[in-house]
C-alpha cells in the first residue's frame, strides 16, 4: 500500500507521489518570534518533524524549510513595550524557540531562513507580479489583485464573490477589492523599513513564505504545512501570488494540523489557560508531552488537560520500565536462547512493524502507531511476567525503540526507574537519613544523586505511606522534587526520574 496523505487542497486522502522520486521538498510556516512558545507551537513543530522523520524512515531524502517571520506588527509592538529594538526582540525569541525545541528533542529544519534576510528577493517578486498585471501600487503600498487570479479560494473552498473583508483580511478603502492583500507596506514613522521602487516600507505577511519556499525548494513544492488557522488567508494568498508569479503549481500537497484547546476552551492568556512549553516541561518530561501531543491525529483538534498529561506520563514510565527490564533480562540470558521462543518473538516483531507502517502510511496516523508500539510492549511485559529470559527480548525492545524514534519517544534509556512497593520494609531510619544527606550534598554540588540513595529514600517513604503518615510522605515527595527528582506513585510501587536543572 502507498503512503496516503490528506490533501487540504483536494479535501481527500491521496497517494503521496513527490515530484522527483525519492526526494521530498517540504515547507512549513514557522513562528513570529515575539514571545515564548506555547504548546500549540510545540504541536505544530512536532507534527511536521514527525512527518519528516517518517518520510526519511520510508527512504526519502527530505529537505525541509521552516521560516522565521522576524518582522511583524506584534514584534514592533513588543519592542516598543520593552523599550528595545525590533531586532533584539526577534533575535531573543528565536533563541528562546530554539532552546524550547532542543528541550523537546526536536530537530532544526534543513534551512531556517529569516524574512528580513530576503527583502530584496521579495521586492523582485513583487516587481514581477506588478509587471504581469497581478499587482498595483497605491501611495507606496502594493496590493495583489485577487480578481486577476480566477482560482482564488481553491484551498479554503471559499467563493471570492461571497467573501467580505473581516477578521484577517486587511480593510483599506484604497483597495480595488476587499480581498486584495498587501505585498508591500509603506513605512510608518518610527517603524523599520527598507528601500523599494515604491518608497520605503516593509513586506506584507504573505509574500515572505512564497519567496523563501521557492528560493530554497524551487517553484513547486511537494508538501506545504502549517496550522489550520493559516489556510485562509495566508496559504490561500501564498498560492495566488506564487502561481501568478511562476505559472506553475505551488505545492502538490497541503497538510494542516488542528487547533489546541485547554480543558475544552480556546487557549488564551486572558482566560489564564495559556501554557508555554517551558511551563509544561517543568511538570512533565519532554517525551510525555510528545506522546500526549501525538495521541490525537494531527488534523484533529487537541484538548490539553492535566488528566491526559498525567496519563501520558504514566504510560511512558511503564513503557520505559518494561523496555529496560526486557534488556536486562536478555543481558542475563546470553547463550541461553530458546530457538522456538526467538522465532515467536521475531514473528511478533515483524507483525508490529507492519502494523506501525500501515498506521503511519494512513496519513501519519500517530495514535494508531502509538497503539501498535504499546501492544508490543504489553507482549514484552507478558513474557517478562512469565519469567522468560532470552536474548531475543533485547532485539524486540531495540526495534520498538527504533520505531518509537520516528515519533520521538522511548529514546531516553534508564531515565525512569522503578521501586517495587513490597521492598518498603528494608530501610532503617539511619540508612534513610544518610541517603538523604548524600542526596542533599550531590544537589548542592551540581551532581546527580546516586540511584541507590534515591531508592533508599523511596523505600522509607513507602514505610510512611503504609502507616498512612501522609504528611511525612508528602514532605519527602516535595523535598525530592526540589532536588531534581520527580516521583510518581502507582499501585505496584514508585517510578522516579530526574528533572533537568
Amino acid at each position: 500500500m502507498p503512503l496516503m496523505v490528506h490533501n487540504t487542497l483536494s479535501r481527500k486522502k491521496e497517494p503521496f507521489l513527490p515530484l522527483h522520486p525519492g526526494e521530498v521538498k517540504m515547507y512549513v510556516c514557522g513562528i513570529t518570534p515575539y514571545d515564548l512558545c506555547h504548546i500549540g507551537h510545540a504541536r505544530a513543530t512536532l507534527v511536521f518533524d514527525t512527518v519528516k522523520k517518517y518520510l526519511e524512515y520510508r527512504g526519502y531524502r527530505v529537505t525541509m524549510v521552516r521560516n522565521f517571520t522576524d518582522i511583524d506588527d506584534k514584534i514592533i509592538s513588543r519592542a516598543a513595550a520593552l523599550g528595545v529594538s525590533w531586532r533584539e526582540v526577534s533575535d531573543r525569541f528565536i533563541q528562546e524557540y530554539q532552546k524550547d525545541m532542543q528541550a523537546l528533542g526536536l530537530r532544526s529544519a534543513t534551512v531556517e531562513p529569516r524574512a528580513t534576510d530576503h527583502i530584496q528577493d521579495m521586492i523582485e517578486m513583487i516587481r514581477v507580479l506588478e509587471a504581469k498585471g497581478y499587482a498595483y501600487a497605491v501611495e507606496g503600498d502594493v496590493y495583489f489583485e485577487v480578481s486577476k487570479f480566477p482560482p482564488y479560494g481553491k484551498l479554503s473552498g471559499r467563493d471570492p464573490g461571497q467573501m467580505l473583508a473581516g477578521a484577517r483580511v486587511e480593510i483599506d478603502a484604497r483597495k480595488r477589492h476587499p480581498l486584495d492583500f498587501a505585498l508591500w507596506k509603506s513605512s510608518k514613522e518610527g517603524e523599520p523599513s527598507w528601500e523599494s521602487p515604491w518608497g520605503r516600507g516593509r513586506p506584507g505577511w504573505h509574500i515572505e513564505c512564497s519567496v523563501m519556499a521557492m528560493k530554497y525548494l524551487g517553484e513547486t513544492l511537494d508538501i506545504h504545512g502549517g496550522g489550520a488557522d493559516l489556510i485562509f488567508p495566508h496559504h490561500e494568498n501564498e498560492i495566488a501570488q506564487s502561481e501568478a508569479y511562476s505559472g506553475k503549481e505551488f505545492a502538490r500537497y497541503w497538510l494542516h494540523n488542528g487547533f489546541v484547546s485547554v480543558e475544552s476552551e480556546k487557549m488564551s492568556k486572558s482566560l489564564g489557560n495559556f501554557f508555554t512549553i517551558r511551563e509544561a516541561l517543568a511538570k512533565y518530561d519532554a517525551e510525555a508531552l510528545k506522546l500526549f501531543l501525538l495521541s490525537t491525529h494531527y488534523r484533529s483538534p487537541l484538548d490539553f488537560s492535566e488528566k491526559r498529561m498525567k496519563e501520558a506520563q504514566k504510560a511512558l514510565n511503564r513503557a520505559r520500565a518494561t523496555l529496560q527490564k526486557a534488556e536486562e533480562a536478555a543481558a542475563g540470558a546470553e547463550g541461553h536462547s530458546e530457538h522456538g521462543l526467538s522465532t515467536e518473538l521475531f514473528s511478533l516483531l515483524e507483525e508490529k512493524e507492519r502494523a506501525f507502517v500501515e498506521a503511519m502510511d494512513d496519513d501519519f496516523h500517530t495514535p494508531r502507531a502509538i497503539g501498535v508500539l504499546f501492544e508490543g510492549i504489553r507482549h514484552l511485559n507478558g513474557y517478562l511476567n512469565e519469567g522468560v529470559r532470552d536474548p531475543a527480548l533485547a532485539s524486540m525492545a531495540r526495534r520498538i525503540r527504533d520505531l518509537a524514534g520516528v515519533l520521538g519517544v522511548l529514546q531516553q534509556e534508564g531515565e525512569v526507574n522503578f521501586v517495587a512497593d513490597e521492598e518498603k520494609v528494608e530501610v532503617s531510619w539511619e540508612d534513610y537519613g544518610a541517603a538523604r544527606d548524600r542526596i542533599e550534598i550531590s544537589w548542592q554540588e551540581g551532581e546527580d544523586a546516586r540511584p541507590e540513595d534515591i531508592r533508599t529514600v523511596l523505600l522509607w517513604r513507602g514505610v510512611a505511606r503504609a502507616k498512612k503518615d501522609w504528611e511525612s510522605s508528602d514532605e519527602i515527595r516535595n523535598w525530592m522534587k526540589e532536588r531534581g527528582i520527580h516521583i510518581e506513585d502507582t499501585r505496584e510501587g514508585y517510578y522516579w526520574r530526574r528533572i533537568p536543572r
